[in-house]
């Protein structure tokens, strides 16, 4: 009888600690990947990503292929459709274009969508986005810096949790 006790008291815990993890959410959130016209004076309206680009894209797909990405979220831009292609390939998900002049749109989507998210944005959006997702630090990202990975972990109820990576 005791030992019945015990498995059960363990099958709760792992309940209570799998409920807990599932009522987290992971937001990934990039700018898009190097430009193909990066360095150029009289950049293109809408460039593609360069070679570099596309490998970065790649890397950012291979980095999250646990991640368990449920939802992807771009701007209208094909620079962050391209970088957010490889990851959405991986997990079989269409991307969703949001016009980059609405992040309040893009970050009451992503709280609503079920599981983990990606988000590509640009080195003016990005910024927006994680202060709209509870982060207070203060975000800038420099013109030529295209490797930054923020992962921001919202709990089902407190403080969202920033972690800034490179890739």
């Amino acid at each position: 009888m005791k030992s019945i006790r015990i498995v059960v008291a363990a099958c709760a815990l792992i309940l209570l600690v799998a409920a807990s993890a599932s009522a987290q959410q992971a937001v990934f959130v990039v700018r898009h990947a190097e430009r193909a016209d990066a360095g150029m004076n009289t950049p293109a309206a809408d460039p593609a990503l360069s070679a570099a680009g596309k490998a970065r894209a790649a890397r950012l797909a291979t980095m999250l292929r646990s991640s368990g990405i449920r939802s992807i979220f771009t701007t209208e831009f094909v620079r962050t459709r391209q970088t957010a292609a490889p990851t959405a390939q991986a997990f079989h998900l269409q991307v969703v274009a949001i016009p980059s002049n609405d992040p309040a749109a893009v970050v009451t989507q992503a709280k609503a969508a079920p599981g983990n998210v990606l988000i590509v944005g640009h080195s003016n959006t990005v910024p927006d986005v994680l202060k709209r997702l509870g982060i207070k630090e203060a975000i800038t990202i420099a013109e030529a810096e295209f490797d930054n990975l923020f992962v921001v972990v919202r709990p089902e109820s407190g403080e969202p949790t920033l972690i800034r990576l490179r890739y």
